[in-house]
Parts: C-alpha cells; structure tokens; sequence
C-alpha cells in the first residue's frame, strides 16, 4: 500500500541532535547553524533578534531558524526571564519549501500560536522534558515523536489557514469540547483537593481566561461553579447514606477545610443545611429498616 506524503516530499524521519529546556538570565551569542533550531516561549517575555531585526516574544511564541539564519536572544526582563524549550533537528523537506527549513508564508520567522496549538505544543514540550529528566530507555525515540508531532501540528495550521475550504471539522470547536471535557474529569477526579482556577489553568497549560471562556461557552457556569456543584452533590451523597461523622469530616472529604464555608454554600444550593439534612436523611433511613 503506497501511502500519500501530503505534506512532505518523503519519508518524514527527522535526525533529532538535541531537546532543552533554559531559562534565559543573560543575553546570548550572536550565531546560526547548518540545521533548524526552534525555540517554544513557554512563559515569560522577551526578544529575539534574527538575521539584524528584533522581535518581540511571549509565551506560546514559536520561533523558527532555518539553517545559516543568524539569531540570538534578549533578556528583557531579569526578574522574570523567558523559559523556552528548544530542539535542533535536520532531515526533513515539507512541499514547497526548502530542504531542512520551515518557511512562513510572511517570510517571517516567529508563530504566534492560537491557544489551542498553544496547548498542544506545550503538552510536547513537557513531555520531551519530562524524557530528558527521567533518563528512560528509549528516549532519543520519545523526543522524535513528540518533535514530530509538533512539526506536524504547525504544518497543519499553516495548510489550514491557506486553504480553509480543506477542513472537514471544526477544528475549533473539537478542541474547545476536548479541552472542557478534560477539565470536567479533573474536577471529578480531584473534587477533594485544593483547586483553583490557576492551578486548573497550569496543568492544561492554557489562561485562566481562556479556561473561563470556552467553559462557560461549553457547560453555561465558570469551572469554580461547576466544582461547587461538584461537592456538594458528593456531600449530598455522603449526607443520604446516613454514614456517620461530623459536618466538618463531611466537609473535608469534599474540598473544604472551612466548615462555616461549606454549610453556607450547601444551604444556597439546597435550600437546608447539611445539619439538617442529614438529621432528615437519618430518620428516612431509620423509617425503612
């Protein structure tokens, strides 16, 4: 079976010579190379400046430099320097463009990602660091797969965008519901920890602004919203199978280390206090035996 190499000219196996995480205190030396080098902003500020022109740089900024591109980067700010992933890497050739280079249509050299490629770039990034840190067998293959997968993803973006009549789906919207559905399975899977809207934000790699949008759009509440409801219905449950322990236990077992917190916002929910409703629930049981 041949297979149809749409985006590239064949095979595409890249030769991986390295992958690093560093956090950028100083400014750097002025150099290029003879392969591609692309550095991911994973947080912070600050610029580049490439073949003599500067350029801004924030986080979820991917920046390309082919082979002989002169570059280096700027602090900007020392208190909070960028930290950015890079990978050098040859062996390639994407259709209508040069061997071993990834060329913008701008003939720019920076991508300034939507937050959905945000998203998934950086999952890649920190599970080739994650590779690097454990020392497994097999990584120099891990890095080339996740690498791999993010050319690809960049590629597909670029496509998209010059020919949109070529999405079947909308790519959008099967993100956003993903990326929701994902929240909601943390929410229930760690409803009894301390959660915030930050941390919800930091382990989806995404802002908490965003996170605040596409879920309301998705489910009609905030994700704080959403986990009061959470708890409380799990309490409710804890409340009606007449198992024994205070309203503070009950509390703790659902998130809450304020039990004043806890009544006040099962009463607005409910209607009753926890008190109550488990003195309800204990003679309903008591009644049926």
């Amino acid at each position: 079976m041949a297979f149809d190499y749409d985006l590239t000219y064949n095979d595409f196996n890249p030769t991986v010579f390295y992958v690093s995480k560093i956090k950028m205190t100083n400014d750097g030396v002025y150099h290029d190379h003879d392969f591609t080098e692309l550095a991911y902003i994973l947080s912070g500020k600050g610029k580049y400046l490439i073949e003599g022109k500067e350029y801004d740089v924030e986080a979820g900024d991917l920046v390309i430099c082919n082979p002989g591109v002169k570059h280096t980067h700027i602090v900007t700010n020392t208190k909070e320097p960028t930290i950015e992933f890079i990978a050098g890497f040859t062996d390639f050739h994407f259709k209508n463009m040069a061997a071993n280079s990834i060329e913008l249509k701008n003939g720019g050299c920076i991508i300034h990602t939507s937050a959905e490629l945000k998203q998934e770039l950086s999952m890649h990034c920190y599970s080739m660091i994650a590779e690097k840190e454990g020392c497994k067998v097999g990584k120099y293959f891990m890095f080339k797969t996740h690498l791999m997968q993010m050319l690809l993803l960049v590629m597909r973006e670029m496509v998209d965008n010059e020919n949109p009549e070529q999405k079947g789906c909308n790519f959008e919207s099967y993100n956003k519901s993903y990326a929701v559905n994902r929240i909601i399975t943390y929410l229930n899977e760690n409803f009894d920890q301390k959660i915030s809207l930050e941390q919800i934000a930091h382990n989806m790699y995404l802002s908490p602004v965003y996170i605040s949008k596409i879920f309301k759009e998705e489910t009609g509440e905030s994700p704080i919203n959403y986990l009061i409801k959470i708890r409380l219905d799990k309490a409710r449950e804890i409340l009606l199978s007449g198992e024994s322990g205070s309203i503070k236990s009950i509390a703790t077992q659902v998130g809450y280390d304020d039990v004043y917190h806890f009544s006040k916002l099962f009463k607005k929910y409910y209607g009753i206090s926890p008190l109550y409703y488990k003195k309800r629930a204990m003679r309903k049981n008591a009644s049926n035996q």
